[in-house]
Formats: C-alpha cells, structure tokens, sequence
C-alpha cells in the first residue's frame, strides 16, 4: 500500500503556488468564485498527487498578508512543505513569515520550488538561489534541494516529483494506534447527504459508522456518527492519519459548524481555555514578547485571542524560548507536543509559537520553583519522566492511562505498560475507591495527604494528652483538603496497613502516640467503666469517684473524656454517662416500644428502662439530639419511623 502524507505549500503571493500544484496534479485549488476574478489565493485549497510508493494530499495555501490565518489552519497537520519562491521576484515578506511559521510549527522536512524560472536568465536564477540559501539557512530546509520550475513550460516538474517521492522517504512514520483526530478546516452541504466536514486526520483513522466526538470550540462536545467518508473525490470505507478526509455526519447541523472545531476518539481530545507552552519568539520579529501580552492563538484549525503569562521571566527575547500559560478567551482543544503560532492581536506579525505541553492546565504561579521544574519535565524526550510530571498536576483528582495520552504524549499501546513499571517502582501509587473505582496518583500527592494526616492526628494527641483515639471522620474532616472523601479514607487505610495509624473505621490514632495517663489513672478509669457496666441506666455521677480518685480528682473529666474517646461510655449530659452496651441496649429498647405505640411520655420511657426521672429526662434530651426520637406534646415518637 502506498503511504500518505500531507503537503503543504508556502511562500508569498503571486509566486505562482495554485499554479505550481495545478500543473503537478492538474487540480485547480482556486475554487472561490472570488479567487477566479481576482486571480489570488484567498482560502485554502486541495488537491493529490500520485508518487508511487507515496501519495501525497495537498494543501495549498493563500500568500497574502491577509489570509496568514488561512495559511495557519492549511498548515495543520503537514508532513513536509513545498516553499515556493518566484525567480522573477526572489524572498518576499511573506516568504519570510511562512518559512518562520513552518519553523515554529517543527516541520522537519521539505523542499524549495523555484518557480516562473522561465521568465529569467540564468544569472538571474543563480543571484535567487543563492538568496534563497541564505533565507533557509539554519532552518530544516537549510540543506533541501531548490528545483528550478515552469508551470507553463513544465520544466522541471519530473525533477520536483522525484525530489519530492525522496523527502518522503525520510519522513518519520507514526504510531498505527493512536487515536483518530481530525481538525475541521472546511463544511459544506450536498445535497441528499447532509452535513460534510473536511480536514486533514492527523492521527488514528476514521471508518464509516464509527461513532465521534464533535468538540463544538465553545466547550462543548456532542457525539456524532460518520454516515459516509471520501478521500480525493472518492468514497471510502475507512480513512487514516495522512490522508485528507470528507467525513459526512449524521444529523448535525451545517449553520453549528465552524472552521476550528474538531472530530476526535470519544474521550480523546478536552477543551480547555488555559495550556501550558514552550514558547519560543519569532526570530524575525525584532521585538521581544512580554509579560501579559494580548496575542492570537493559532492551534489546529482554531484561532483564538489570548494572554501570554510568561512563568519564568518577563520577556522572551527574539530567538529565545521561555515557558508560559496562554489563558484563552475560548476553549480549545490540543494534546502534548502540539505545534501552535502566536500572532499579535492585530494579525499584522508573527510573534512566535511553540509546543504545547499542557493541553488542559490550571494556572501556575509565576516563578513557582516546583511547578517549573515539573513543567521542564514534560518536555523530557523520555515519556516515562513526562508521564511522571503529568501524573503530578493531575494532583488529588488523579489520572488515566488514557490522559497520559493526550497529556504527556504516550503512545496508547505502551500506557498501561508503563504505569505498571512506575507502580512497580513506587513512583506512582494505585487506591481502589467504592464500589470498584481505580485511582492512579503520583506518590508525592499521596505522602503529602499521609503527612497532612498524621500531622492532624499529632495536633488532636497534643490537645487531648489523655485520648488514645480519635473519631476518624472529624479528625479527617480538619485536613486543609477540598476534594474526594473517598480518597482521604483510602490513604487513611493505607497508613492503617503500613502500621503508621491505628484504629478502625470509627476511631485512629498515630501508632506512635502514648497516652499520657498514669497507672493510678488507668486503674481509676477502668473502676469508672466497670461500675457504669454494673450500673445500667442509673450510673453513677462523675464526683460519685471523687474519694477514689485521691490526687485525681482534678483529672476525673479527662478520664470520663478517654474512656469516652476509647469507646467504652457515651456521654448523655454533663453529669449522665452510660456504658456503651447499655447504650445500645436502651436504643434498642425505646425504638421497638415506638415501634408498636403512637408515642410514649418520660414516665413510661423511665419505667421501661427501670430507671428513675433524674435520669429519663437527660436520656430522653440525648434521643431527641442523636435522631433517635422527637418531640410531639407530651410524648415521643420515632423520628425516621421503620
């Protein structure tokens, strides 16, 4: 099967590019009525060529100043580019800006057209090829062949498809699995088919049925289903990355469609109105970008205004590159490694671009010495420290495998594999929530809510010197923690089975942590449990220990308060405790009396419990507080009956 790739023209107006691809593939890419009658390139056009062992999808690309944009959203997704260059016209502006966008757009590969050779001398042709040479040099096209070319004479085109058919040759291929995506550069109507979109499918394939993600450019995203495909004017069953696609979808609305959006694998792509970049400024714009600075995002097919928040510097001088966070007026929707151009607010200059290294980011802090070195990490060429950087920003919420894809640019055939080895090497820390939920986190985030726990516990041990354990839900409660539930008991569980806490699912401590009450102490503390266990529903009073406790007395509430706290009484008033089974036994007791009466007064709840009123009115109070009972007159009924 032959290989598809995408080239893209670039170079200035008038230089004859429409012309150059018309008479390479014999398809004119001007099909605006206005490009016919003004004789310019406004939009972007299409065409194919047949190499052989390649097949090339075109897109040709407008000149002028006007219609950079244009360019910009042609130039998605290339694999190599044509800059043409008139002999009779030699470097032009805008054959220096597109050089410099293809540049920041990280083309590696490509070749010069020198076209209208027909129309000079051979010295003439000599002086231009040498200025070329020098416009290209340092660039990836520093040491790419320059053909001579007639589009009327046809000159030269044998060795421009030849010297082309060897450029791509040495265009790296791309991972077979990786998921579909294709940004939409164009939509139209046909008749009896609906809606079609087109765009160059720069990664996975597409098959018709196949159900997509239509991300809409305002954060929204709808899926849809492809009813029909075309590559080059004809039908086909499936379509893959390289290769220019119509894709007809069902049921969606040709007004809701807009150049910028995007079709993707469910679950593929995620809008976001901030990213985190690389970014580099334009060598040929003689000023620097600043802190702050209004600009134009250009990323995929979408144009979008932004601020540049520069995190390491105030200024990225000419050349330079710095990292920094575009906030966006607009989602949009990009993965790690990206290509992206900035252009100034008034799309008059090219003011750099770069990579995008968080396609969805929340913002850093400028000069945020740990943030920045975690950002320098995700532009590691190795996948697994960016994977680990990834998995870092992702914080408490965590990630999947499948973010590692569009976040740290891991190949999906090699993401499980590679968590399995970071899981292996402890750097990454896998939780099961309830029911069945898998939570991968970075092990840093997981020692720092271990760390904040304990730390808790050691404050609440410190306060309360003689309780060897604390209520789990309020002590976790007081971490400065804004998130899942869920996540803070499973950590806690996991200190429970490394043996750093103790306790169960109502009550923890450190296991470090010694009460602090003495011998004499525990003693009186265990006479105090014994005696409200003997004693049922009339305890004694806390003073009713003063004799015994000698030079205790003054700590007789810590001690009720640690045997309290140790789950051995539950306090009913400041003077009524009762021991825990009694506790359980008298619940139990008032609650199958409701059960089978309308409601029942204070005297007969004492004369159930066999108690006496001194005691059934505080008892009676701690139902109505627990949730037990309520309030009705006299009388007291079920508050959640059944």
């Amino acid at each position: 099967m032959p290989r598809d790739l995408i080239l893209g023209t670039a170079g200035h107006i008038d230089h004859g590019k429409t012309s150059l691809v018309k008479a390479l593939t014999g398809i004119d890419c001007d099909r605006l009525p206005e490009e016919k009658a003004r004789g310019i390139t406004i939009d972007i056009g299409f065409a194919h060529l047949d190499l052989g062992e390649y097949r090339l999808g075109i897109v040709d690309v407008p000149g002028h100043e006007r219609f950079v944009k244009n360019m910009l959203a042609g130039a998605t997704g290339i694999d190599l580019a044509l800059l043409v260059v008139a002999a009779d016209d030699s470097v032009m502006p805008q054959t220096r800006e597109h050089l410099e966008i293809l540049k920041l757009l990280g083309l590696r590969h490509g070749l010069v057209a020198l076209t209208k050779s027909d129309l000079v001398d051979d010295t003439t042709r000599e002086v231009v090829v040498l200025e070329v040479r020098e416009l290209v040099s340092g660039s990836f096209l520093a040491d790419a062949p320059i053909i001579p070319t007639s589009a009327q004479t046809g000159a030269g085109l044998g060795e421009l498809k030849a010297a082309l058919a060897d450029v791509c040759g040495k265009v790296a291929g791309r991972d077979g699995a990786e998921w579909a995506r294709l940004p939409i550069d164009r939509a139209f109507v046909v008749q009896g088919a609906g809606t079609v979109v087109t765009g160059s499918l720069t990664s996975g394939s597409v098959a018709v049925g196949d159900e997509l993600d239509w991300h809409k450019g305002d954060g929204e995203v709808e899926r849809v289903r492809v009813r029909g495909l075309n590559n080059h004017g004809h039908p086909a069953a499936e379509v893959h990355r390289g290769q220019r696609a119509a894709v007809n979808l069902a049921g969606v609305p040709h007004e809701q469609v807009r150049r910028g959006q995007e079709l993707a694998s469910p679950g593929y792509l995620v809008p976001s109105k901030v990213i985190t970049a690389r970014l580099t400024s334009s060598s040929e714009v003689r000023r620097p970008i600043k802190h702050r600075l209004p600009a134009r995002l250009h990323v995929g097919t979408a144009e979008v205004m932004a601020t540049v928040s520069l995190l390491d510097c105030d200024h990225v001088d000419p050349g330079q590159w710095g990292l920094a966070q575009l906030f966006l007026d607009d989602p949009v929707t990009c993965v790690w490694g990206q290509p992206f151009v900035l252009r100034d607010s008034s799309a008059e200059h090219t003011l750099g671009g770069g990579q995008v290294l968080q396609p969805v980011a929340v913002k850093i802090r400028r000069r945020h010495v740990v943030s920045l070195e975690q950002i320098e990490r995700l532009w590691d060429p190795a996948a697994e420290p960016r994977a680990l950087a990834a998995a870092w920003f992702a914080g408490y919420h965590g990630f999947t495998p499948e973010d590692l894809i569009r976040g740290a640019g891991v190949p999906p055939r090699a993401t499980e594999s590679l968590v399995t080895t970071l899981l292996g090497a402890g750097h990454l820390v896998e939780l099961i929530l309830p029911p069945h939920r898998r939570l991968l986190l970075h092990s840093d985030r997981v020692s720092e809510l271990e760390d904040q726990i304990l730390r808790t516990l050691a404050v609440l041990h410190e306060q309360n010197p003689l309780v060897t354990t604390h209520d789990r839900q309020k002590a976790l409660a007081r971490l400065d923690f804004v998130g899942d539930d869920q996540l803070l008991q499973a950590v806690t569980d996991r200190l429970v089975r490394a043996k750093r806490v103790v306790g169960d699912a109502r009550r923890i401590a450190r296991a470090d942590f010694k009460p602090k009450l003495s011998a004499n102490q525990r003693k009186l503390k265990d006479k105090i449990v014994e005696a409200h266990a003997a004693a049922g529903f009339q305890p004694p009073e806390p003073r009713d220990f003063a004799n015994q406790a000698g030079g205790n007395a003054a700590a007789l509430g810590d001690i009720f308060e640690v045997a309290v706290a140790e789950g051995f009484l539950v306090k009913v008033s400041d003077d009524v405790y009762l021991h825990v089974d009694t506790d359980a036994a008298m619940r139990q007791k008032v609650a199958d009396r409701l059960k089978t009466g309308p409601g029942t007064t204070v005297a007969e709840i004492r004369d159930l419990l066999g108690t006496t009123r001194k005691y059934a009115v505080p008892i009676c109070e701690y139902l109505d507080r627990i949730g037990l009972t309520k309030r009705d007159g006299d009388l007291r009924v079920l508050a959640a009956p059944g």
